[in-house]
C-alpha cells in the first residue's frame, strides 16, 4: 500500500521532514537533462564542425518544454505504465526516468560529425521525457505537502535543479575533457538515477477525489476556461506579444554563446568554471537581488529597471568579440550577462504572476507562460544563420536591438495597466 502524505508535525524542524529530501533529489533529477538538450549540446556541436546555421536550429528541441501543457491531462489522469504498485505520481515517474537515462547514454553513442540528424532525433527524445518528468514532479510537489509547507518544498526543489544545473553542464564538460563525450553523457545517464532511488523511497501522496467527467469537460476545464478568461481582459494581445518578446534577444544570444567561445579559443575547462560554475553563482545573486529591487522599487519600475540592464547587457558580447581570447573579460561578460538575466527573471516572474485571475492562478500561468516560450524557441532558431550573415559584433548587436519592441510595449502596458494599481483594485 502506497505512503500517503501525513502532515509536518509542528515539531519537527523542515529539514528533518524527508519530503523535502526526496524533492530536493527530483529538482535534481529534473535538472540533468536541460543542459544535456541546450548549452552542452551546442557545445559538442561546435567541436564537432557543425555549422552555425544546424547549431541555430537546436533551439527547437526546447520546444517539448513549452508545450508540455498538451499531453499534461494524460500524465494527470492515466494510470502508470510501470510500477502501478507505487501510485500514480510515483509510478509515473518510476516509468519515465529509466527511460530518460537510456536516452541520455544513447546520445553519447552518436557522433555530430558524421550524423548530426541522430543526435537531433535523440536529444528531442530526451527533451520530451524530461519535460513529462517535469510534470509529474511539478503535480507531487504540490500534493505530498501541505500548503504552508510549499514554499521549503519549492526551495528544495530549486536548489536540486540548480545543483544539477552545475553537474551536468559544467560537469559534463569536465568529463569530456579526460574521458570523451561518450563517458560524459554515460555520467548524465547516471545521475538520473538519483531521483529513481528518491521515488522508490517517497511517500506517495493522497490523491485527490476524481469527479467522473467526460474528457471534453476537464479539457474545457483546464485549459479553454482559463484562457476564455484572460482574453477578455483590457489589452490581452499586447500582454501576450510583451510576454513573447521579452526575453527574445536573451533567447538568440543564447542559442550562439558555446559555438561563440569556442570560435573564440575557450576550451571546456575555461568553459564550465567561468560559464557553469561562475555563471549559476552569478545568477542565483541577481535573483536575489531582483526581489530586492521588486521589493523597493514595485513591479513597475524595477521591469522597466532590470529589463534595460538584460538589454544592454549583451553588449558584453560585443566586447568579450573584440577582446578575443581574453579570459578576464569572459569572466566579465559571464558575471555581468547572468546577474542582469536574475535580476530580470525576479521583476518578469513577479509581472507575469500579477497578471493571473486568482480563479485560474497555477493553470493560467503555466499555460501562458508555456505558449509564450514558443516564439522564442522558433525565432531562437534563426540565430545561426543571423551570426553567420552579420558576424559576431554584429549579431549580439542585433541581440540587443532585439530587446526594444519589448520595451516599447512594456512603457505602453505599464502606463494604462500598472501592476500595483490591478493589484490595488
Amino acid at each position: 500500500m502506497s505512503e500517503r502524505a501525513l502532515p509536518v508535525p509542528e515539531s519537527t524542524p523542515s529539514w528533518l521532514d524527508r519530503r523535502f529530501a526526496v524533492l530536493l533529489a527530483l529538482g535534481f533529477s529534473a535538472g540533468v537533462p536541460l543542459p544535456l538538450t541546450a548549452f552542452t549540446l551546442r557545445q559538442w556541436f561546435s567541436e564537432s564542425g557543425v555549422s552555425l546555421g544546424a547549431i541555430g536550429l537546436t533551439a527547437l528541441i526546447g520546444l517539448a518544454y513549452s508545450l508540455k501543457f498538451l499531453w499534461s491531462p494524460l500524465l494527470d489522469h492515466a494510470a502508470p505504465p510501470l510500477f502501478r504498485g507505487l501510485g500514480r505520481r510515483r509510478g509515473w515517474l518510476a516509468s519515465i526516468q529509466p527511460v530518460l537515462a537510456a536516452a541520455i547514454l544513447a546520445m553519447g553513442f552518436t557522433d555530430p560529425s558524421v550524423d548530426a540528424s541522430r543526435t537531433v532525433a535523440i536529444a528531442v527524445l530526451v527533451a520530451f521525457l524530461s519535460a513529462s518528468q517535469d510534470i509529474v514532479v511539478d503535480a507531487y510537489r504540490i500534493e505530498v505537502l501541505p500548503e504552508r509547507a510549499q514554499g521549503y518544498g519549492m526551495a528544495a526543489y530549486v536548489w536540486g535543479y540548480r545543483g544539477a544545473l552545475l553537474a551536468a553542464n559544467a560537469g559534463t564538460l569536465a568529463v569530456a575533457e579526460f574521458a570523451g563525450w561518450t563517458v560524459a553523457f554515460a555520467y548524465c545517464a547516471g545521475l538520473v538515477a538519483v531521483g529513481f532511488v528518491a521515488v522508490l523511497l517517497a511517500p506517495e501522496p493522497a490523491a485527490p477525489p476524481r469527479h467522473a467527467l467526460p474528457w471534453a469537460e476537464r479539457l474545457r476545464a483546464a485549459v479553454v476556461d482559463p484562457f476564455r478568461d484572460f482574453v477578455r481582459r483590457p489589452h490581452w494581445l499586447p500582454i501576450l506579444l510583451f510576454v513573447a518578446l521579452f526575453k527574445l534577444g536573451e533567447a538568440l544570444a543564447g542559442v550562439m554563446t558555446a559555438p561563440f567561445y569556442r570560435e573564440l579559443g575557450f576550451g571546456r575547462i575555461e568553459v564550465a568554471g567561468v560559464n557553469g560554475v561562475f555563471g549559476l553563482v552569478a545568477t542565483l545573486a541577481g535573483a536575489l537581488a531582483g526581489g530586492w529591487v521588486v521589493a523597493r522599487l514595485g513591479t513597475a519600475r524595477a521591469l522597466v529597471l532590470t529589463g534595460l540592464t538584460q538589454m544592454l547587457s549583451n553588449l558584453m558580447y560585443v566586447a568579450l568579440a573584440h577582446a578575443g581570447h581574453d579570459v578576464p573579460m569572459l569572466w566579465a561578460q559571464v558575471g555581468v550577462e547572468n546577474f542582469t538575466d536574475g535580476l530580470a527573471d525576479a521583476a518578469f516572474i513577479t509581472y507575469l504572476s500579477s497578471l493571473t485571475s486568482r480563479a485560474f492562478t497555477a493553470t493560467q500561468y503555466a499555460l501562458l507562460s508555456s505558449l509564450a516560450a514558443v516564439p522564442l524557441r522558433t525565432l531562437g532558431a534563426t540565430s545561426g544563420w543571423l551570426a553567420e550573415w552579420l558576424g559576431w559584433p554584429g549579431f549580439f548587436l542585433l541581440t540587443t536591438a532585439a530587446a526594444l519592441p519589448a520595451m516599447g510595449i512594456m512603457l505602453w502596458l505599464l502606463r494604462r495597466l500598472p501592476p500595483e494599481g490591478r493589484a490595488a483594485r
